[in-house]
């Protein structure tokens, strides 16, 4: 995918440098954080496994996803006061929240625009259904924000919303390109949807066993800025009222206090919270897995396949 990958880094580039200042500075300032590339790459194998080729809509989409995706991590580190993202400080850290809004408008409006010169509606379609639940999801969680009674089943729609959905676009867009892939659609979608939600499944545990240095960030930092992640969700249920009211205080006051990182990971460990998100992460991998079994064998297949083991084994 690495040649394709590049093309996608020079399309974005090529937009950033089409909006006025400081758009392409900061624009590239947050590119160059250094993301996964995750979701473009998941389209570009989708796309190679259908067997596009001739054309150049998988980098154009490529770009218009992560474009998407860029556009949220701004306005979430914005929603969550956030000052530092992947080792450095946050656009809003650096540049203010007034500057980094219209960053972020000006990064989803872009990418849309980039989508109707294509004049596809459907794919158009399936861009703005994923957009919309990605706000609705953010929207839902914020309404629970700072409680300790979130639920699994709220928690698991919140993730679809917000970080899955997306992922299953990633994965449909492709089918858009020639009538010939349409048959795929349902598949991928399914892929996409359960890789994006093992994925954010698998973040949400990092922040809290992986250390400062690997995640970019401070640990907890879910848990600090008022969310109840998968792992508490199960712990809370077992544990004593007194380290329940330690974990709402935290959620409530946005500070560890007299706690500590490490009896917050104790608590967990305790009652073998991480190890049942982790098995929880991995139940969705097999069902993206699972997925694929009707698709075009072939290398593509095979790093698709490949992909959620890559997802749940990562260290950051």
């Amino acid at each position: 995918m690495r040649p394709r990958l590049d093309l996608v880094e020079r399309f974005i580039t090529l937009q950033l440098n089409s909006g006025p200042e400081p758009v392409p500075e900061a624009g590239a300032y947050v590119l160059e954080a250094g993301g996964k590339r995750l979701r473009p790459a998941i389209l570009l194998a989708t796309s190679r496994l259908l067997g596009y080729q001739g054309g150049d809509l998988d980098v154009r989409y490529g770009a218009i996803v992560e474009m998407i995706h860029t556009a949220s991590l701004v306005h979430d580190d914005i929603i969550d006061s956030a000052t530092v993202r992947r080792g450095r400080a946050t656009a809003n850290h650096r540049w203010g929240n007034q500057l980094t809004v219209l960053l972020g408008d000006w990064l989803y409006l872009r990418a849309i625009e980039l989508a109707l010169e294509v004049a596809d509606i459907p794919a158009m379609q399936t861009l703005s259904f994923a957009t919309t639940q990605m706000i609705e999801g953010e929207i839902l969680g914020l309404a629970l924000q700072g409680t300790g009674r979130l639920t699994r089943e709220q928690y698991l729609e919140i993730t679809r919303r917000k970080t899955a959905e997306l992922f299953a676009a990633a994965c449909a867009l492709p089918t858009h390109f020639s009538p010939a892939f349409a048959s795929y659609r349902p598949a991928l979608e399914e892929y996409g949807r359960n890789i994006g939600m093992c994925f954010q499944i698998v973040d949400d545990i990092l922040d809290i066993v992986s250390s400062q240095q690997r995640l970019g960030k401070p640990v907890f930092s879910d848990l600090l800025e008022g969310k109840l992640t998968l792992p508490f969700i199960l712990a809370l249920p077992h544990a004593t009222e007194g380290e329940r009211a330690v974990v709402e205080r935290v959620l409530i006051e946005g500070e560890l206090g007299s706690t500590t990182p490490e009896a917050l990971r104790e608590l967990l460990d305790r009652h073998g919270a991480v190890d049942e998100a982790r098995r929880v992460a991995d139940e969705f991998g097999v069902r993206a897995v699972a997925a694929l079994a009707s698709l075009p064998s072939g290398p593509a297949l095979d790093a698709l396949a490949a992909a959620p083991r890559f997802v749940v084994e990562r260290e950051f």
